[in-house]
Order: C-alpha cells, then sequence, then structure tokens
C-alpha cells in the first residue's frame, strides 16, 4: 500500500514523527509537504494528497493540520474522497470498517504523537468489512455532486 502524506505548516512535526514511524516499519509513503514549518494555506496541501488518493496512485492518505478540521473539509470536496478526522482509535477502526475511509486527518494541537502514531496504524491496518456497508459507502458517493 501506497500512502499519500502531507501537513500545513502547524502539522509539520507530527508528519515528520508518521514518516519516521512509517520508515521503521517499512510503509511506502510520498509526502507533499509542507516540507518546514513556513506558513503554508493548509486546502493546498489537502488538495495534493486527497488527488493522489483520487487518481489511485496512493490507495490511502494522512493529512495533519493544527486540529485535523481543516484538511478533512478540505480533502472532502474531492470526488470519490472519504476522509474521517479521527482523535482516538474506536473511530480510526469503524471508519475503515465500516465506511471505507480512504483519508485520516490528525489534529497535531490536540494528540500527541503516541496517540497518532496509534491511530495511523490502526486506520492503515484495518480493512473494509463490506457487506451491508458498502451498499452505505454507495450512497455516500451517490450525494456527491449534489
Amino acid at each position: 500500500m501506497r500512502i499519500s502524506l502531507a501537513s500545513d505548516h502547524a502539522g509539520f512535526t507530527l508528519k515528520e514523527e508518521i514518516k519516521k514511524f512509517f520508515d521503521e516499519n517499512n510503509y511506502q509513503y510520498h509526502d507533499f509537504g509542507a516540507f518546514d514549518q513556513e506558513p503554508v494555506d493548509y486546502p493546498d496541501l489537502a488538495y495534493l494528497a486527497a488527488r493522489a488518493v483520487q487518481k489511485g496512485d496512493c490507495e490511502r492518505g494522512i493529512i495533519v493540520c493544527g486540529t485535523g478540521i481543516g484538511v478533512c473539509m478540505a480533502a472532502n470536496k474531492l470526488k470519490g474522497i472519504r476522509a474521517a478526522h479521527c482523535g482516538e482509535s474506536f473511530s480510526a477502526r469503524f471508519c475503515r470498517q465500516h465506511n471505507d475511509a480512504n483519508i485520516l486527518t490528525l489534529g497535531s494541537r490536540v494528540i500527541g504523537v503516541g496517540l497518532a502514531l496509534e491511530i495511523a496504524q490502526i486506520f492503515l491496518e484495518t480493512p473494509f468489512e463490506g457487506g451491508r456497508h458498502r451498499r452505505r459507502v454507495a450512497k455516500i458517493h451517490r450525494l456527491e455532486g449534489s
């Protein structure tokens, strides 16, 4: 699995910790930036990471900003993206099992590194259950563009 990874300046430090975790655990990823803590606009970086998932260049994505909310809102504007903002592991598991979320967003100012890495690992390793949930995800897709 290839993962798209991005952050704004507020999420840069947490994104770098996620990259270390990925390197240590042999996850493949593409870092779309930010590449330092100079101020950038989060919608621009969220778009790059979400677009890679939308096009199929990456199977999943993780995007970080200060709260995780802004990048979630921006990523969800792209057709086919199901970004979920998670601040604990239960939501990370169920956004994958029931919603087939393809992007995780995290808030660097609201969770610590240890919890963020746990959430990311659960998100990446949890499969979609399919079944009755497939019908519901299809209904989400039909809402796009309405």
